[in-house]
């Protein structure tokens, strides 16, 4: 059954050290506001997986959260490079940090994996690619009935997945709509999964025909937080932050830059609500 916890509750319940966790979001509703509790709450040594790890995972690794990231495509969306991501990976600050890089195709296929409790994913991919002679978890498998050679790679199953949505009832029930991108397999390929969410509703009106729902015995806690994916979007609430993610390039570029704002917008600061989030994030009293 789903606990309706507070954020700092679901994080230290279902986060630990060395964990495998994934907080994914695809240019929607990534849960930004669960990745700024577990980095309040100094997790170290974790295995950080994302489709499309952006300014969050650079904040996480900058923070010497991270000994591993297994991902997609790393980037700031519109903007460019990661900052952190690639100091660390680089210059080793201010940890070592190992890669394990992947197709968009690979990672979906191996959360659906997961999802389904296979041990890998099989697609058609990574021909004439050279991903697969830096990756030894790609590997290639022949088609028992055409012969045809395959990709394969390994199933993701995250100790914990966070994600963030609209809604959830008051059974626990979670409604997703807009771009969902691979929210839903992350979270049913985990062994926990935590949903943060703009409210809680007596029950689910008006559903459009493309909305997601994850019921409630695949969630392990529920966590009330309006505007918990700023600064990116949640369809029917808020729109992306654009000059957030302009500005985050050049928050990023220089270490003490970085680890002063840090400091003073995650690690001492408690948002309550979306307003009070975008005013942190852009330094704007």
């Amino acid at each position: 059954m789903t606990n309706f916890l507070s954020l700092t509750d679901a994080v230290s319940q279902n986060l630990n050290h060395g964990d495998t966790v994934s907080f994914e979001g695809f240019t929607h509703l990534i849960p930004h506001a669960a990745a700024h509790e577990a980095i309040r709450q100094q997790f170290t040594n974790l295995t950080l997986v994302r489709m499309t790890p952006d300014i969050v995972y650079d904040q996480m690794i900058g923070m010497g959260m991270a000994k591993k990231v297994i991902f997609s495509y790393a980037g700031n969306p519109g903007v460019g490079l990661l900052r952190r991501f690639r100091d660390a990976v680089e210059n080793a600050w201010p940890a070592p940090l190992s890669i394990e890089e992947h197709s968009h195709a690979a990672m979906a296929n191996a959360y659906e994996a997961g999802a389904s409790g296979l041990p890998f994913a099989v697609f058609r991919g990574y021909r004439g690619a050279g991903l697969k002679d830096v990756n030894a978890n790609i590997k290639s498998i022949r088609c028992p009935f055409t012969g045809e050679e395959l990709a394969a790679v390994p199933a993701l199953n995250p100790d914990v997945t966070f994600i963030h949505a609209q809604k959830a009832n008051r059974k626990g029930d979670v409604l997703i709509e807009g771009i969902i991108g691979v929210q839903k397999e992350a979270a049913l390929a985990a062994k926990r999964a935590v949903v943060t969410v703009e409210e809680i509703v007596e029950d689910f009106d008006d559903i459009h025909p493309n909305a997601c729902i994850l019921p409630n015995w695949t969630i392990s806690a529920v966590s009330v937080v309006p505007g918990g994916a700023h600064p990116s979007y949640a369809h029917g609430y808020y729109e992306r932050d654009n000059a957030s993610y302009i500005q985050w390039d050049e928050i990023a570029s220089d270490r003490e830059h970085f680890l002063s704002w840090m400091t003073e917008f995650v690690l001492d600061a408690m948002p309550e609500d979306l307003n009070d989030r975008v005013a942190k994030f852009r330094r704007i009293v």
